[in-house]
């Protein structure tokens, strides 16, 4: 079993393909083109045994505004492990080196989790934001009520988690803001 972790410039279009392929087939074919887009440009953790790519994860920088600060947030994305793989830890040693990404470069990590990933994220010491959710749209502050309850937030050993009394203000993306 071999994890890589590499930057989405290292990755060449057969990689990038072999990639996708394991998302889409992941999520049943419930991942376009614009949840791809969001899996990239940041940090990915790959996967591999002797059958090929079997699980990916990966890290994009995005700006979260809490208390009118804009914090340097590790977004987590296309945390996805083959189907016939599943339930051998593979989305855990994923997570582990996408902490450890987060660790070393953000203030913060956030992500907007399925239900069946919930469990997941939750035990790995990931907490359900419990606050509001908002987007600094092109047309200005949106709120995001159908996201609130699907997003998690961690903090970085020796960082402090935002408090939710107040919001967290995702900067705005096409498609899923989270």
């Amino acid at each position: 079993m071999g994890i890589v972790v590499r930057h989405t410039s290292g990755l060449g279009a057969g990689e990038l393909g072999e990639v996708r392929r394991l998302l889409v087939g992941a999520f049943d074919g419930d991942f376009g083109a614009e949840d791809f887009e969001h899996a990239l440009g940041g940090m990915h953790v790959l996967v591999r045994d002797g059958s090929g790519l079997v699980a990916h994860g990966s890290v994009v920088q995005r700006r979260v505004v809490h208390r009118g600060r804009a914090l340097r947030t590790g977004y987590v994305e296309a945390v996805a492990v083959r189907a016939d793989r599943r339930g051998r830890g593979l989305a855990g040693q994923v997570m582990a080196a996408l902490e450890e990404v987060v660790s070393g470069a953000y203030v913060l990590g956030a992500l907007s989790a399925s239900e069946a990933g919930a469990g997941l994220y939750a035990a790995r010491g990931w907490t359900r934001w419990a606050g509001r959710i908002g987007a600094l749209s092109p047309a200005g502050p949106v709120a995001l009520p159908e996201e609130e309850g699907s997003a998690y937030v961690w903090a970085p050993p020796g960082g402090t988690l935002p408090d939710p009394a107040e919001g967290l203000w995702f900067d705005w993306r096409d498609g899923d803001v989270l």
